[in-house]
């Protein structure tokens, strides 16, 4: 695990500052956060955590979808008390911020090969880092394949990269399917699992990594192995009950596993390997 601390308590989150929002959906926002004093809160790589707070209301853990220089970034969903919250910030507000936690997706073991990333939701956030880090290190990747599902044209996260941008990237392909259909997207129309076996992507040389909904998630990694890809071929996350994010409250543990520590990213070999939970 990676890990920057700003001071001897582990727990004891940094004073930052939120320097941009954009809202994404109706119930997603991106902020950027930066420290009091304009630099980069923490230094990650692709698919760790930071344990974000607000006095008063609680803190939680979500995945850094991107970093710049003097920033990171987080797209929040908005689910519950915290996440209305935050959705309710300004420009300029502060927070708590503490990390980075967890393990990173496997950027070495996956130079060389084609990468298929298959994003559901909110859940293409943690991917997006990864699409991000394979972009700015072409060279030592080869054909990237791109799926992303949402329920509608209007809840697709971070349109003008996958609508826009990614796709003009080399040797990239992007398939983006909504649950239902309307008037604005002429695109696909269903569901990630069954649009992912209907695009029938070859495993030889291929490294699939997937996030969404756990349900998306079970179906996808039924479809995968189907297609035939090996247990070591498929990267997801398990982004759940962290609490303490340095593995001693023991909320996130799955048998000798802690997810904030051992995780998020698992090969679909490692949870094969852990209880059913």
């Amino acid at each position: 695990m990676s890990e920057v601390k700003t001071n001897n308590n582990p727990l004891l989150p940094q004073i930052c500052k939120v320097i941009d929002i954009n809202k994404e959906t109706p119930d997603v926002k991106k902020f950027r956060i930066q420290t009091e004093d304009g630099k980069k809160p923490f230094t990650t790589m692709p698919g760790q955590l930071g344990m974000l707070s607000l006095l008063g209301v609680g803190e939680g853990m979500f995945s850094v979808t991107a970093e710049g220089d003097e920033w990171v970034e987080m797209a929040i969903k908005q689910t519950g008390m915290l996440t209305d919250a935050l959705h309710e910030m300004s420009v300029g507000d502060k927070v708590g911020l503490r990390g980075p936690y967890g393990n990173h997706f496997p950027i070495e073991a996956a130079k060389g090969k084609d990468m298929l990333f298959i994003g559901g939701g909110i859940g293409l956030a943690p991917v997006r880092s990864f699409i991000r880090y394979v972009f700015k290190h072409r060279a030592d990747y080869g054909h990237i394949d791109i799926l992303y599902g949402s329920r509608s044209y209007a809840d697709l996260v971070f349109k003008e990269e996958i609508l826009e941008l990614w796709p003009k990237e080399p040797d990239t392909k992007l398939h983006i399917t909504v649950d239902r259909g309307s008037p604005e997207w002429n695109g696909n129309v269903g569901f990630v699992p069954p649009y992912l076996e209907e695009c029938a992507f070859t495993p030889k040389g291929k490294m699939a990594v997937l996030c969404g909904p756990p349900i998306m998630i079970n179906m996808c990694l039924k479809s995968l192995s189907k297609m035939g890809f090996t247990d070591d071929q498929i990267i997801t996350t398990l982004e759940m009950r962290m609490q303490c994010g340095i593995g001693k409250c023991g909320r996130c543990n799955i048998g000798s596993k802690y997810v904030c520590i051992d995780g998020p990213v698992f090969s679909l070999a490692e949870l094969r390997e852990l209880p059913q939970e």
